[in-house]
């Protein structure tokens, strides 16, 4: 997949700096944790990728991938998990969840863009 615009999700200053230089090029927008991503998706429906943390104040990762499943929007908007929460319980949950694909910090900036190159293109209107 090549995304046209991504929006990370993740309550941390530093991640949102890591992904604007590995995926320099590709429009990003910034949401701190779930419910401002709402908030994003809602403003700009041309968002085709979502890079998203589980661990934020307001609402975590887990209750927006449910909240995007009960809107219908999974599996249309990929979302990759990318956060510390490693366990094997915990990535089951993301991908049962909706996820698209489930990766732990710390992470390869490389395995980012193969975790984004894997994803089927997304039906353009």
């Amino acid at each position: 997949m090549q995304p046209t615009k991504v929006l990370v999700v993740d309550d941390s200053d530093l991640m949102h700096r890591m992904f604007e230089v590995m995926l320099r090029g590709v429009p990003l927008l910034h949401a701190r944790d779930g419910l401002e991503a709402l908030e994003r998706l809602a403003e700009h429906p041309d968002i085709d990728l979502v890079l998203l943390d589980i661990n934020m104040p307001r609402m975590t990762g887990f209750e927006l991938l449910a909240e995007l499943g009960a809107r219908g929007a999974l599996p249309r908007l990929p979302v990759i998990v990318i956060t510390t929460e490693g366990h094997d319980a915990d990535a089951a949950r993301g991908l049962a969840a909706g996820a698209a694909a489930y990766l732990t910090k710390p992470f390869r900036g490389e395995g980012v863009r193969n975790a984004i190159a894997a994803l089927p293109e997304p039906e353009r209107a």
